[in-house]
């Protein structure tokens, strides 16, 4: 099996007027609206805003995760990944090019599983960029284990009634419409005995307790919202996708999110790592650049060696997905890169943070987000531990316990199997 490094000419275009278009056009939003990328848009932000969507539609990058036939291109993981490489640096370009997390995952389903009239009032206006969605999964007492999840939808005649609470439910604040996840039937198992609902924002019962900011986020800015389900009632055509497949309906979404998130994750380090030989050829002490040091140059080495590696894993396991059609299949590596994300970003920003001494960790430079992002990377999309596991168990499943007393390499063993391999030529 050969995996080819290179991407054809006119897509090498693309990505290079997707690097200065960011870096020209999208990062001024970066430095004066830092906190608004998921905010409806007003009347200093629209006119900027739209005129930006209008220049990727023009270059034929609009919503590139989506087939043409909903205006995407049908890039595929491999060239999403490079994309995404790019608009990692920035926390705008996401919106501006139509791939900002939850929105392409929820848009990616209802592509999938959603009938034509959802399609109709859902998809098409996050296509047309001019809303936001939230995907209501995770629980207070249960975090992510759909196992503990207690909210339920009932059926009353040819309606469902939703009840229950929904913890860290990103961007309900601003959304038009929820994703929610429930229990439909409570005595099967519950990766086949939960559904999903479309249902607009404002419907009677949804009720915002609160919501809650990252660490370092003034209280007012929260967009992550503790949610209580109070008796919502929606109709039979509320259901997205069959009832009871929830679960299948969340790995679809979420398998691809992750490469997403981690090539995202790629370009932020390599800001660092630029940062950091910047700092380490303009600053001098104790005689001499920081980067006549040696420690600064094994942190530097030990950088770049651990971004190239985690870039080309995470490549890799994108050229897979293309390559099978099949997420159950790179399952393993999908999990593998995303308990990777958040140890090899902590890694590189701390390291360049340091460098810059007390500037680094002041407001006056970017790595306070930076840095704590790592913590967020690893509880988003499923906490660190359980992607482990998930390795784990898939690697073990290709090896057999050994048949005998010793292992299969014990020495004394493999001599006398040599031995008898010599006698017998």
């Amino acid at each position: 099996m050969a995996w080819d490094f290179s991407t054809e000419p006119e897509f090498e275009k693309k990505l290079e007027w997707i690097r200065w278009f960011r870096a020209e056009r999208v990062d001024p939003l970066d430095l004066l609206h830092p906190d608004r990328a998921f905010h409806p848009l007003d009347e200093e932000t629209g006119p900027v805003v739209r005129a930006l969507k209008q220049q990727v539609r023009d270059q034929g990058l609009w919503a590139p995760h989506l087939g043409p036939e909903l205006g995407g291109r049908g890039f595929g993981q491999l060239k999403l990944a490079l994309i995404n490489e790019i608009l990692g640096e920035s926390s705008w370009a996401p919106v501006i090019f139509g791939t900002a997390a939850p929105d392409t995952g929820n848009a990616e389903i209802i592509a999938r599983y959603g009938t034509e009239e959802q399609k109709e009032r859902y998809l098409q206006p996050l296509l047309e960029g001019e809303c936001f969605s939230c995907f209501s999964m995770t629980e207070p007492q249960a975090g992510a284990d759909p196992k503990l999840f207690t909210t339920r939808a009932e059926r009353e005649g040819d309606d469902w009634v939703i009840t229950g609470r929904k913890f860290f439910s990103s961007n309900a604040r601003t959304s038009r419409f929820v994703i929610v996840m429930a229990v439909t039937d409570p005595d099967v198992s519950p990766y086949k005995g939960m559904s999903m609902f479309l249902i607009p924002s404002d419907t009677p019962g949804i009720r915002m307790e609160r919501n809650l900011g990252l660490m370092g986020e003034a209280p007012e800015a929260g967009m992550h919202a503790l949610i209580e389900y109070d008796g919502v009632r929606v109709p039979g055509d509320a259901l997205l996708g069959g009832e009871g497949q929830a679960f299948a309906i969340a790995q679809t979404r979420l398998g691809g999110g992750r490469v997403h998130h981690a090539m995202r994750v790629v370009g932020q380090c390599q800001k660092a790592l630029d940062m950091m030989a910047e700092r380490a050829l303009s600053r001098e002490t104790q005689g001499s650049r920081l980067a006549d040091k040696q420690l600064v140059q094994a942190d530097l080495a030990d950088s770049y060696a651990q971004l190239q590696q985690f870039r080309l894993f995470v490549l890799y396991t994108a050229w897979q997905i293309d390559q099978y059609q099949d997420y159950k299949r790179v399952r393993k590596d999908i999990a593998a890169i995303k308990f990777l994300t958040p140890k090899v970003l902590h890694d590189i920003v701390y390291r360049s943070m340091h460098l810059h001494g007390a500037l680094g960790v002041s407001n006056e430079m970017p790595f306070g987000d930076m840095w704590s992002g790592a913590a967020v990377m690893s509880v988003v999309d499923g906490p660190t531990e359980v992607h482990k596991i998930t390795v784990a168990k898939d690697l073990l499943r290709g090896y057999e316990a050994a048949p005998g007393l010793w292992p299969t390499q014990h020495l004394p063993a493999r001599r006398e199997w040599a031995r008898k391999q010599l006698e017998n030529m």
